[in-house]
Order: structure tokens, then C-alpha cells, then sequence
């Protein structure tokens, strides 16, 4: 299964509080933290929601 690498950009502050979860809950703290995670169609939605705050690269196996 493919890997993404989801790296903070932009602070979650001042964000709508649903869009700090989201954040929240991919694991992602402070800028320019990186998480790796599989990638799913949950994935995938929770990114589209946030994707002006992050970067998103793929990882290889």
C-alpha cells in the first residue's frame, strides 16, 4: 500500500475549528512537522479539506 508524507506549511491558527482538528488528528503539531500515513480514501478526504496549509509527497516502499 502507498505512503504519503504530509508536511505542515501554514499554522492552524485562526483556521476554523474544524479545520485545526483535522489537522489535529493527521498528528501534524507545529509547522514543519511531517507524518507518514497510508493512503486511503479517509486520508485523502481529511487532506483535501486542509490542503492549503500542507504538502503532501509520496513516499516510496
Amino acid at each position: 500500500m502507498a505512503q504519503l508524507k504530509v508536511t505542515l506549511v501554514h499554522s492552524a491558527a485562526h483556521r476554523l475549528p474544524k479545520q485545526r482538528k483535522i489537522v489535529e488528528a493527521l498528528g501534524l503539531g507545529r509547522i514543519n512537522s511531517s507524518v507518514v500515513l497510508p493512503d486511503s480514501a479517509a486520508t485523502r478526504g481529511a487532506l483535501f479539506k486542509v490542503a492549503h496549509l500542507i504538502k503532501v509527497e509520496q513516499v516510496k516502499d
